[in-house]
């Protein structure tokens, strides 16, 4: 990592204030907010593994551990399948994402100037794993109970207000399990159109469901245009 960016560190003392923790070895903080395509856009190495991608996997298995832990102090009435549930929603790319965008991280990316065109610092998936790899930063640089302190304070932060917002509730689950308690074969989804640009793409889906009900929904990927329809299929089926 070149040492010639005044600008980017200074706002780097900026994002630590933001979260409450100063790094011992700044490198680490670095090596987390620097996306694997700017390395690959600045030395051209493609075999050498991204430390950013490396810190993702083990922030990852580190945020589950305490997530898991947290839920299971905090909600000790509650059976497996709800805690499972919960933690799915919490250690989401969705959840993350919108974690990632109150501490601002998208700023403190160091991505390509391709991705940066494209938007990557707003994508769910480049923000979700930022925010892993953060934690495991944080966890090489001062150990689990620094790591957890970090994830109690801004991961876990009124979580239970945000895994009920709209956009992190699994509707395509709810249709499914409905049906399946109604001994009523699966849903059944199908794009019907793609709108737009290939960089910007508006997928149509429709969901065939029960006795010849049909609902669709609109959707930036497949995945939302699902979810989207799946939605709108609760929403008729009242649920």
């Amino acid at each position: 990592m070149p040492d010639t960016y005044p600008k980017w560190e200074k706002s780097l003392a900026n994002l630590q204030k933001r979260f409450d923790y100063h790094f011992n070895d700044l490198t680490l903080l670095k090596a987390a907010l620097t996306h694997k395509s700017y390395l690959r856009r600045h030395f051209h190495d493609h075999k050498v593994p991204s430390p950013f991608e490396r810190m993702e996997f083990l922030g990852d298995s580190i945020l589950g551990f305490v997530v898991a832990k947290e839920l299971f102090v905090k909600h000790p009435t509650e059976q497996e399948g709800k805690l499972s549930k919960l933690k799915s929603k919490i250690v989401s790319e969705t959840y993350l994402t919108l974690k990632a965008n109150q501490l601002e991280l998208g700023k403190y990316l160091l991505l390509s100037p391709e991705e940066a065109a494209s938007g990557g610092a707003e994508k769910a998936s480049i923000l979700s794993d930022s925010v892993e790899a953060l934690i495991c930063a944080i966890y090489l640089d001062s150990g689990i109970a620094a790591a957890t302190r970090f994830i109690k304070n801004h991961i876990l932060s009124d979580y239970m207000q945000i895994v009920n917002r709209d956009e992190l509730v699994n509707y395509k689950s709810i249709l499914q399990e409905y049906l399946q308690g109604h001994n009523q074969d699966p849903p059944k989804y199908v794009t019907i159109a793609e709108d737009g640009p290939e960089h910007n793409k508006t997928f149509t889906v429709e969901v065939l469901f029960g006795n010849g009900m049909r609902c669709t929904g609109k959707g930036n990927t497949k995945k939302n245009a699902h979810q989207e329809a799946a939605k709108a299929a609760c929403q008729k089926l009242g649920l």
